[in-house]
């Protein structure tokens, strides 16, 4: 029973970019700039949150050197590893103690990303016992995932689960679904996904975990709650 909580049960929260660092952003920008394609709001839209195979299908035309998508996909894995020798994974200051935080208000907490167990056991094994259920899901096979993870998994109601993440197409599943939504997009110099959710209609923008706090929660849940998660709303009343 969520400790004066109506309505969350759950809080699904992405793995790179809202507990680690994001180190996709700044490799994919690289990847398709350093081949001579054109970095735009589209280009992330249609490679973020995308399974392996539709997004290196789609980088494979956006790049002008002719690559095939498991050529573009090996290439963009050989490139990371060497972006991040000098720009390691860590988890995200805050990041830890949000989870603790959402879960001292009675929720259980799953976490969720595109990338094997392995990455989660290697980068978040020490606080495995702060998720709930299989602890981590991959979506690669069925991203975002959102249905997968409130219905099938958890066997919640869309309206009982919160979305945590940096990726605006994410946003809009949550909102078709009518599914609570928390973005913290990259503070990445050339990101869109900021913009990107903000077209969404992302009602709660934060900056940071620390931004997480328990006054959001409470007004996230008093929302779902309600039914009015995604209601319209100025932007002024949009965190930022």
């Amino acid at each position: 029973m969520s400790l004066g909580l109506r309505q969350l049960r759950l809080a699904a929260v992405n793995i790179d970019g809202v507990l680690l660092n994001d180190t996709f952003s700044p490799v994919i920008h690289r990847f398709v700039v350093g081949r001579g394609g054109v970095y735009t709001a589209e280009v992330e839209r249609r490679i973020f949150s995308q399974p392996q195979h539709l997004a290196s299908a789609y980088m494979a035309g956006v790049v002008q050197e002719p690559m095939t998508a498991q050529e573009v996909l090996d290439a963009y894995f050989v490139e990371r590893d060497a972006y991040l020798r000098d720009h390691p994974l860590r988890v995200v200051d805050g990041a830890i103690e949000m989870v603790r935080r959402v879960r001292s208000l009675g929720l259980a907490t799953v976490c969720y990303g595109g990338l094997g167990k392995e990455h989660f056991d290697r980068f978040l094994g020490e606080w495995a016992h702060l998720f709930d259920g299989p602890g981590y899901v991959c979506t690669n096979d069925f991203r975002p995932g959102i249905r997968e993870i409130a219905t099938e998994i958890f066997g919640l109601s869309y309206d009982e689960v919160l979305f945590v993440d940096d990726v605006a197409r994410v946003a809009e599943s949550a909102r078709e679904l009518g599914v609570p939504f928390i973005g913290l997009p990259s503070d990445f110099e050339h990101s869109f996904q900021r913009m990107l959710m903000r077209e969404v209609g992302v009602r709660h923008l934060v900056d940071s975990p620390h931004a997480i706090d328990e006054a959001l929660m409470r007004t996230v849940d008093a929302e779902a709650a309600d039914g009015v998660v995604w209601a319209p709303v100025s932007s002024d009343l949009a965190r930022v």
